[in-house]
């Protein structure tokens, strides 16, 4: 009988506790962008700045993270090589995005408090540059860690069983997704101080989570090009035109998102009469995280590559039905199925970026998929200022073709993913 410590007790395909961790970390991240968008236009107007200022400062903040989280995610791949763990790079960006995150209300109240006069003229402006610097500010802390912490994905779960242990992120995710839609006025209603305070103190207590947990953790899953203990060097294992795909498939999931999210709020309004429009749209996120598990179970069945084309392909297809729906329980079906579809998209992401490059490279194959998410969120805030003159039927093809566009992407990326080793 082997009597080996690996034959008495095997590796773990999934690190469940690590991933709840990494988990933890998501809800954070989604929960104060649902905050930061949802108070960014009212903070400027009270401010006496223009609201048209929150779509350039979006553009901005967006155009920083093209370049931003790629070179954070190969940054913390060095700190993965000298120090043996990425959580100090990712403790400091979490700290930094806090601390920014606490000062937008301070420096408003600050600028509010000031007594309106000429004498003060000059300290009002300064405080008001000073405002939109800390906005910006927080945009980038927030890159410094975002690609780093969920290239931690691959640490934590064998390669087919990735899309199993995404699920979680997208649970939770997706619920504190839901939340701009079904809860704004409720988050409004707290105020700017205690809203910003909770958001900081959220990040922070993800932060505390996952390092308990034990980032450094790593599921053992021999790679095939890792063969008699070499581990690759940061430039080995690095397919170009594969992080060409990856990058192409962020900027086309995004794209298409941001399209579904302008265009059918638009045709709820005008073709389905007294539809709950932020019901249903709520509706998309909650279907999102209650098939996000589900979804985790089919992509490990079919392969993540086949789900996510199979969610895509059914993406643009809903996309084109809701050109024709006129009726609230039409409109809310096709809410949930596109929330479930989008859970098999959401789920493969990062499994996806991950498959085409080494771990070694993790971080950086992650920050090319959010880069070209950022660029796509930049080139329609650059294209659409005023999402409401673009026709509803225009931006819904657009988005059922840029959701196509990254399936393409997917699907000839087979030739560039990395081997695997059996599960």
């Amino acid at each position: 009988m082997d009597s080996t410590p690996d034959a008495i007790s095997p590796s773990p395909k999934v690190l469940w506790p690590q991933v709840w961790g990494l988990a933890a970390v998501q809800g954070a991240i989604a929960l104060t962008w649902v905050i930061y968008n949802l108070y960014l236009p009212g903070l400027l107007t009270n401010l006496g700045l223009a609201a048209s200022l929150a779509t350039g400062l979006l553009i901005l903040e967006n155009g920083i993270g093209i370049l931003m989280e790629p070179l954070m995610g190969s940054f913390s791949d060095r700190t993965q090589q000298w120090v043996g763990s990425r959580f100090p790079f990712i403790a400091l960006g979490i700290i930094l995005a806090s601390v920014l995150f606490l000062l937008i209300p301070i420096v408003s109240g600050l600028v509010l408090a000031l007594p309106q006069d000429q004498i003060h003229t000059g300290l009002l402006q300064s405080l008001k540059w000073l405002f939109v610097l800390v906005l910006v500010a927080w945009a980038l802390a927030m890159t410094i860690f975002r690609s780093p912490a969920l290239s931690l994905l691959g640490r934590y779960a064998f390669s087919s069983q990735m899309p199993q242990a995404a699920s979680i992120l997208t649970l939770v995710g997706g619920l504190a997704g839901a939340l701009g839609p079904l809860a704004s006025q409720v988050i409004l209603g707290m105020g700017e101080f205690a809203t910003f305070t909770l958001g900081a103190i959220v990040l922070l207590v993800a932060a505390q989570v996952l390092r308990s947990v034990g980032p450094q953790r790593q599921v053992t899953e021999p790679q095939p090009y890792q063969q008699n203990g070499f581990s690759p060097s940061p430039t080995a294992a690095i397919s170009w035109p594969g992080l060409a795909l990856v990058f192409g498939a962020g900027v086309g999931i995004a794209l298409g998102f941001r399209l579904l999210m302008q265009s059918f709020p638009q045709i709820l309004e005008t073709q389905v009469i007294g539809a709950p429009t932020g019901l249903i749209l709520g509706g998309i996120f909650l279907s999102l995280a209650l098939t996000a598990i589900p979804s985790g179970w089919v992509a490990t069945y079919l392969g993540n590559t086949l789900a996510m084309i199979l969610g895509l392909v059914v993406m643009a297809g809903l996309l084109g039905f809701t050109l024709y729906v006129t009726h609230p329980l039409g409109a809310a079906l096709i809410a949930v199925g596109l929330g479930a579809s989008f859970s098999l998209v959401s789920n493969g992401t990062i499994p996806f970026a991950l498959t085409m490059v080494s771990q070694s490279r993790a971080g950086l194959g992650t920050g090319i998929f959010f880069s070209g998410g950022a660029l796509a969120s930049s080139l329609f805030g650059s294209l659409v200022s005023q999402p409401e003159a673009m026709a509803a039927s225009t931006g819904a093809i657009a988005g059922a073709a840029a959701f196509l566009a990254a399936g393409i992407c997917i699907a000839f990326s087979g030739p560039f993913q990395l081997p695997k080793a059996s599960a």
